[in-house]
């Protein structure tokens, strides 16, 4: 049996950057912990970017359970050039409309943080930091956006609830 490859800085960086988004779902460290019956401290070093220590498979299991969402799940499949897909999620047109506005939210918020971040024509690591967390949303969003359009592709036209009336209009 060979030797299992080290994992890359990247892939740890990845990792703990959904795996923060996983628990920040899951309602924070201390609920996150009770879920897969671990330790704050040790949850926290999971999150933390100056640890070495990473999520492992049953506590990925048990938060993506919990809130539904497999964020660790597709960053691995990512990883090794796979993809998730969800093709049995209904969407409205109502809920697109809904997960565009937030990715649009999102958008500003890391456009914002970046141009911040630009002000001294150096990115710091702290700088780095806040601008991967901020990516991270974006990600997670702009995913939730494309699921909603895939699922427009597989099952058809997406109806509004109400009709989406223009500002203004009576």
């Amino acid at each position: 049996m060979s030797e299992p490859r080290p994992l890359s800085d990247q892939f740890i960086l990845r990792i703990k950057a959904v795996t923060r988004d996983l628990v920040k779902l899951c309602g924070g460290i201390v609920r996150s912990g009770e879920i897969t019956h671990r330790s704050k401290s040790e949850v926290g070093r999971w999150v933390s970017v100056n640890e070495p220590d990473i999520i492992d498979l049953s506590a990925t299991m048990a938060l993506e359970s919990e809130c539904g969402v497999p964020l660790v799940t597709t960053v691995m499949a990512e990883m090794h050039g796979r993809r998730l897909t969800d093709e049995t999620a209904a969407q409205s047109a109502a809920s697109i409309n809904a997960h565009h506005s937030a990715l649009l939210r999102a958008q500003g918020e890391l456009s914002i943080h970046m141009s911040s971040a630009l002000e001294d024509g150096t990115i710091t690591p702290a700088e780095a930091e806040i601008l991967d967390r901020s990516a991270s949303e974006f990600e997670t969003l702009l995913r939730a956006f494309r699921g909603g359009l895939a699922s427009v592709r597989a099952n058809g036209p997406a109806c509004a609830a109400k009709p989406l009336r223009v500002v203004g209009e009576r």
